[in-house]
């Protein structure tokens, strides 16, 4: 769905009404389920791995305020955060950097004159993966 496409003049009214309309302690759900609906019309299998980075941000964030009791609060705040970075960072490098690893790679084999060549992936850059990786890693 794109934003001058006549489906979008149907969602949007929808979305801005309802949301005005329902209680204010649901309407940061409404709005992000609004918001993966709109990001399935894309592609559904990708908001598959938009909700992997949303629960695991989310988790993260729930485990970090639970451990100000613990122990090794500190320590264990430090894990949780690294943890969420490497899961949220990882995900960007594979989409939007594993192409230019392998052709790195596949370069550096040409160069030593080595008859190696790594496997292609036809990977398909998810729409807007940086701003939520990021948004993510803000949160």
């Amino acid at each position: 769905m794109q934003f001058n496409s006549i489906d979008f003049m149907r969602f949007f009214p929808i979305v801005l009404g309802t949301y005005f309309v329902i209680p204010k302690r649901v309407r940061s759900i409404w709005l992000l389920l609004a918001s993966y609906y709109f990001y399935m019309n894309w592609n559904p299998k990708y908001a598959l791995l938009m909700a992997f980075s949303t629960l695991a941000t989310y988790a993260s964030g729930i485990l970090i305020e639970k451990n100000d009791r613990t122990v090794n609060a500190k320590r264990n705040k430090k894990i949780i955060l690294a943890t969420c970075l490497v899961v949220n960072l990882g995900i960007l490098a594979i989409f939007k950097y594993a192409n230019f690893m392998i052709d790195t790679v596949d370069g550096i084999f040409q160069v030593l004159h080595m008859n190696i060549t790594p496997p292609r992936y036809n990977i398909v850059l998810p729409v807007g993966i940086s701003f939520y990786t990021f948004q993510a890693l803000g949160y």
